[in-house]
Formats: C-alpha cells, sequence, structure tokens
C-alpha cells in the first residue's frame, strides 16, 4: 500500500488483516522477529496471510520452496510526519500524472503497481520483488507443490558463476538449476547447468527475473521453445509442452547391503511425515544405514527443514536466524526423532541444486558431525524472504528479512555447502550411471554395488 497523500486525511483506522488463506503448521513470523518452531505434527489455526520463506528463484510456474506463514504486519498508513519531505517528489509526480496526463487514460492501480515494485526492485535484490495479484496467485499453486508450467528450477547466474543477479542482459543469464523428477522439461532434455537465453524467440535483456519465468511458465497443454546454450556448444531450441506439475517429494528403496536409501525432492508441509515414515520402514527392516538423497532439491518450509533433520539429530542448534539489526535466534531440534541413534550410519547426497532449505539440513547435519555429505558444493541460498500480501489490489511482495546461517554460525550464502567427499560428475555419464550414489555406497559399505532389491511405496 502506499502512503497517503500528505494533503489528505489519513484513514484512521488500519486496513483489516486479510482473510485466512492456507491452513500450515508454522508459528507466527515476522520480519525481525525471532523464528519460535511450534510442537512436531501440531496443526494451527488459520492465519492472516504473510509468508516467510527460504527460496531459489524457480522456473515452471514459478514454484517457490521455503514457506512458513506468519501475520500480517501492522502498517500505520499515511506519510509519517518525519518523512513528508521525502515523499514530496512521489506525491508530485502522482498527482502530475493523474491530472494532467494525456497520453491516454490513467489506471490508478498500474501506477501504484508500478510504484511498488520500483521501491522493491531499487533494493537490486533477486530474492525481493513484487507481484501482481494474478502473478501472486500463480505463485501460491506452488506452495503445494502443484503447479503449471514445464518444471523447473531456474536462477540467475554472472560470467563469473555467481548467482543471483538481478536484471537479464549479457551480464546475468537463466541457469536451469534442475529440473523436477519426470516433468515435462526433464522429459525433452533440459539439463542442471544449461543457459537458458530466450523462450519462442524472444530474448531476456532488460527482463526482471520474474518477468522471464513469465514467459517460460504458462496453461497446461501449451507449448514454449526455449533457446539453450549447453557448454561451448551452440545454442539449440528445445519444445517443451506444458503440464501441471505434481512434484513427488519422497522416493525410497532398499539398496544392496540393507542400506535404506531416500530421495527427497522437495520440503512440502508433508514432506517431514513421508520422509518419516520412509525412515522408519528401513529402520524396522533392520537397516542401519541411511542415505539422504538431497540432489536437485530447491528446499522448502523452514518448519519441514527443522523436522527433517529432527529425525536425526536429538537436541541442539539446527540453524541460526539473524535479523536486519544483527540478531541471532537458534532453532533447535525437536525431540523424538526416529534416527538419532549414533549407530545408525548416515550419508547426504548434494549438488549444485541442493538449495535453501536443503542447505539447512544439510548445513546442520555436517557442522553437528551427523552425517558425511556426499556430492558437489550446493546451490548457496542463505538468506529467508517474507511474503507480504497487500490489501486493496490483491498484489503482494517478498522481502529479504533475514540471513540464516549453519549451527557454526557460517553463512552459506552464494558459496554454498562443500561436501566432505567430492565427486566430479563427467558430462558424458551414461543415462544409468550415477557417481555420487556409488561414492556413497563405497562410504557406508566399502562397495560401490546399488541393486534395488525392493522398493518403499
Amino acid at each position: 500500500m502506499l502512503p497517503d497523500d500528505p494533503n489528505r486525511p489519513a484513514d484512521p483506522t488500519p486496513p483489516p488483516d486479510p482473510e485466512p488463506a492456507f491452513r500450515l503448521n508454522p508459528t507466527p513470523i515476522t520480519p525481525n522477529a525471532p523464528f519460535n518452531p511450534p510442537p512436531p505434527k501440531r496443526r494451527l489455526p488459520v492465519l492472516p496471510l504473510a509468508i516467510a520463506l527460504v527460496a531459489v528463484l524457480a522456473g515452471g510456474a514459478l514454484f517457490m520452496s521455503g514457506y512458513t506463514m506468519g501475520r500480517q504486519m501492522a502498517l500505520e498508513p499515511g506519510t509519517p510526519a518525519t518523512e513528508s519531505g521525502a515523499f514530496e517528489p512521489f506525491w508530485d509526480t502522482y498527482r502530475t500524472i493523474t491530472q494532467r496526463y494525456a497520453g491516454g487514460e490513467v489506471d490508478d492501480d498500474a501506477l501504484i503497481q508500478g510504484a511498488i515494485r520500483g521501491m522493491i526492485e531499487s533494493l537490486g535484490d533477486p530474492y525481493s520483488s513484487y507481484l501482481t495479484s494474478e502473478e501472486y496467485e500463480q505463485s501460491l499453486q506452488g506452495i503445494s507443490g502443484q503447479f503449471e508450467g514445464i518444471g523447473a528450477e531456474m536462477a540467475t547466474e554472472a560470467p563469473d558463476g555467481t548467482q543471483g543477479c538481478s536484471t537479464l542482459g549479457p551480464d546475468c543469464t537463466l541457469v536451469v538449476v534442475a529440473p523436477l523428477e519426470g516433468s515435462p522439461a526433464e522429459v525433452a532434455g533440459l539439463r542442471p547447468g544449461d543457459f537458458v537465453i530466450a523462450a519462442d524467440g524472444a530474448g531476456f535483456d532488460g527482463l526482471t527475473v520474474d518477468g522471464a519465468l513469465d514467459r517460460v511458465r504458462g496453461p497446461k497443454g501449451t507449448t514454449v521453445a526455449l533457446t539453450v546454450r549447453r557448454g561451448g556448444d551452440e545454442p539449440f531450441v528445445l519444445e517443451i509442452t506444458r503440464d501441471v506439475i505434481q512434484q513427488r517429494e519422497v522416493r525410497s528403496e532398499l539398496l544392496e547391503g540393507n542400506v535404506g536409501y531416500v530421495r527427497l525432492a522437495g520440503f512440502s508441509d508433508a514432506s517431514a511425515a513421508e520422509l518419516e515414515d520412509e525412515i522408519r520402514k528401513h529402520l524396522d527392516a533392520g537397516s542401519k544405514k541411511l542415505i539422504l538423497d538431497l540432489r536437485g532439491n530447491p528446499g522448502g518450509y523452514v518448519t519441514a527443514a527443522r523436522d527433517i533433520a529432527s529425525e536425526f539429530l536429538a537436541d541442539g542448534v539446527l540453524f541460526y536466524e539473524e535479523d536486519a539489526t544483527g540478531g541471532q535466534v537458534a532453532t533447535d531440534a525437536v525431540p523424538g526423532g526416529i534416527a538419532t541413534d549414533p549407530s545408525i550410519t548416515l550419508v547426504v547426497l548434494i549438488d549444485e541444486g541442493s538449495a535453501s532449505a536443503s542447505e539447512i539440513v544439510a548445513g546442520a547435519l555436517q557442522d553437528r558431525g551427523r552425517a558425511t555429505l556426499v556430492g558437489a558444493t550446493s546451490f548457496g541460498k542463505g538468506t529467508v524472504q517474507q511474503w507480504q500480501e497487500l490489501p486493496g489490489e490483491g498484489g503482494a511482495f517478498r522481502l529479504t528479512v533475514a540471513r540464516w546461517l549453519t549451527p557454526d554460525k557460517t553463512w552459506i550464502h552464494d558459496a554454498g555447502i562443500s561436501p566432505d567427499v567430492a565427486v566430479t560428475v563427467p558430462e558424458d555419464l551414461p543415462p544409468d550411471a550415477d557417481p555420487i550414489l556409488d561414492r556413497a555406497l563405497e562410504v557406508l559399505s566399502g562397495t560401490s554395488s546399488r541393486n534395488v532389491l525392493r522398493a518403499a511405496a
């Protein structure tokens, strides 16, 4: 919401909280406030909408990850008296446009949305952005793990390899973090590390990340032609038919040597319980060696990350949140995890597609000495954003409100988490080869055999 015109009386009553929209289990979290996790498996009443998240920028239908519900910030309407002078140029511009613009009809809502978007974009933070009501509605689909699009997480990358640039152009390109398992993007052959330089023949120069992703995502059954550059090869075109993407988050297998393997593709509200069920099956079968596969996992709810890490850590700090004032608040493990016994050996697989909530889990297990990390350096997303729904026009913005730190108080942003056992994956890898999983099995049992004995539902 924009500040009121100082020449008009301010509404003495703040706008009401928006109608509840979701039923989630986290406790409220507000900017610059500590994150206090609730007891496990407790469901709270629906809360007024505002969402804090840890997320990578995503393709498909802007699938976001790392949500936690919180209360809407209480905002006093009107321009603060101490800032009235600073807002004079804004109101001069607004009144001049609405009263004197002769180029066509003025859409007041569009003006307001543009002003809010400009404020957020001026921060230069790729993880803070404004969404119109339509864009916001589309993005909310991803909270449940279902959306319409191609099903590929994407980030931005500069020529030096650093990720997180904001305006696309020669020095900032869309890069595929990972296609979702079984998605149209994966079926079409899109790979992690591919650069997407155009959609339907139109380049992205000058667009924000959200603007570029708008061109990639779209309704089920429609086709998008992506121009892709892979390594040093010439660009080529991949045609991908969009679909409704329902991400299956937990897959489980029992590998030779009685090694329990669980792959986690996201951190939704239900993923922690699903993961616990699969781990329990392996433990009931006598498994004392577990592999948790977080490769290509873009993240999810902060509370899901806490609950999943707590399955392996009985107590102690999992991560810290550092707010804008530098204050740090610890999030501790939830008691009652089913695989906290140190006699259960744990290996965690990570790669450049493991981000945000995946990194919270991997960082906690590594710093606390509970697991051996095998694979490649993770994505490097160490900030927390909060969604703020705007009353009236129906849009929303997300704003970076905190950093998260590992138990050793390491900020992994842009650097990622380095594995304990690094594995280089060759580009010409056969489809059925998995050197990272092979190396994990060697760490666990001294053998690279990974024949599947049975599958767990």
